[in-house]
């Protein structure tokens, strides 16, 4: 509370994060959860980088987020 009011704030820490369960379609498609993509910080419209992380993991990161990070430090 601020102010004796209900603070209307919202902080990423105090979200809840639940996996969803998604299938790979037989052409290799991936419908994600519009909610997952949100806590991500993934937007519809968005370039994004995707690439395995080995063990199963794929990862999707903004394209300019992973050009950056390539080219300053020279990793994804």
């Amino acid at each position: 509370m601020v102010n004796g009011k209900r603070s209307t704030l919202w902080h990423p820490e105090a979200v809840i994060r639940e996996p969803a369960e998604v299938r790979l379609g037989e052409d290799g498609s991936v419908e994600i959860p519009l909610g997952v993509l949100t806590e991500g910080g993934l937007n519809p419209g968005m370039l994004l980088v995707a690439y395995s992380d080995g063990d199963g993991r794929v990862v999707l990161r903004q394209q300019e987020n992973a050009i950056r990070d390539l080219l300053e430090r020279g990793v994804l």
